[in-house]
């Protein structure tokens, strides 16, 4: 059995607007997964420095970040990290670009666990639902691209509050999804933002919304976790290679890029105007 989580922790800033770290961290220790996508990991401003101090997380839990070395002082990838527990081992590690007009990208990580293999991906997704389709193709084509086939677990915030379309639809033709419930906000849930997703070789054992008094204050989301167990097609990833997917997303893809490219184009230096 594996349990994993996806939190997004506002840059540990709670419901009361109180920067409190060790509040996050009593959290993460109540979630007690094996490993947890983390989005806003990261402070927004300045150095970006990590929200979590990382003697804080070192002396107060069984948790060890997936080092990304973007940015000196910051634990995650655009403010996306991954924690797994202090014995599990990190077997490789990247950061995702991802289409967007604003700083937007994933992080994954392959890990073993005892003796079972997993590839997990954290995300959190861009406000507008057309970029949004296009970081889901971007991610979902990363996977594609990774040499050997391995159960993956998707987890994030998706930004996505419809119940199935937009990119819901998109990761659907390669994922199923594990029916969490609602995190957002976390005084008063109403919409299921935080989303966790596996491919062939996992199954779901049950899942669910970590609502505890400390979770209800410790940000305006609340963490979402699966338990998994590896089935019977373990090698599988999921992910269709089929050349009519495959087309469709470099499609989109060039599109986000033609239009990336337009806007820069379009842009006049302050000085100028």
């Amino acid at each position: 059995m594996i349990r994993v989580a996806s939190y997004n922790m506002r840059k540990a800033i709670g419901t009361d607007r109180r920067r409190r770290p060790e509040r996050t961290i009593d959290v993460l220790n109540e979630l007690d997964a094996d490993v947890i996508a983390l989005q806003e990991a990261d402070r927004r401003f300045g150095a970006r420095a990590s929200a979590i101090p990382f003697h804080l997380l070192d002396e107060h839990s069984d948790y060890k970040p997936v080092m990304f070395e973007a940015r000196a002082g910051s634990m995650g990838w655009h403010g996306n990290a991954l924690l797994v527990k202090k014995g599990v081992e990190i077997v490789d590690k990247t950061m995702l670009h991802l289409p967007s007009l604003e700083p937007r990208g994933a992080v994954l990580a392959e890990i073993r666990l005892g003796s079972e293999s997993l590839r997990v991906v954290g995300m959190h997704l861009d406000l507008s639902g057309l970029w949004r389709r296009r970081q889901a193709h971007a991610i979902l084509e990363h996977i594609h691209a990774r040499e050997g086939a391995m159960p993956t677990v998707l987890m994030g915030d998706l930004n996505e509050w419809s119940r199935q379309g937009g990119c819901l639809r998109d990761f659907a033709q390669h994922c199923r999804f594990a029916d969490t419930g609602r995190s957002f906000h976390a005084r008063r849930p109403v919409a299921q933002l935080d989303r966790i997703m596996v491919t062939g070789g996992l199954d779901i054992s049950a899942c669910g919304v970590h609502d505890s008094a400390t979770s209800r204050k410790a940000s305006d989301h609340l963490p979402v976790w699966a338990t998994l167990t590896v089935g019977a097609h373990a090698a599988e990833d999921g992910v269709s290679r089929g050349p009519a997917r495959i087309g469709a997303f470099k499609r989109l893809l060039s599109s986000a890029r033609k239009h990336q490219q337009a806007l820069a184009s379009a842009r006049v230096p302050r000085s100028r105007r």
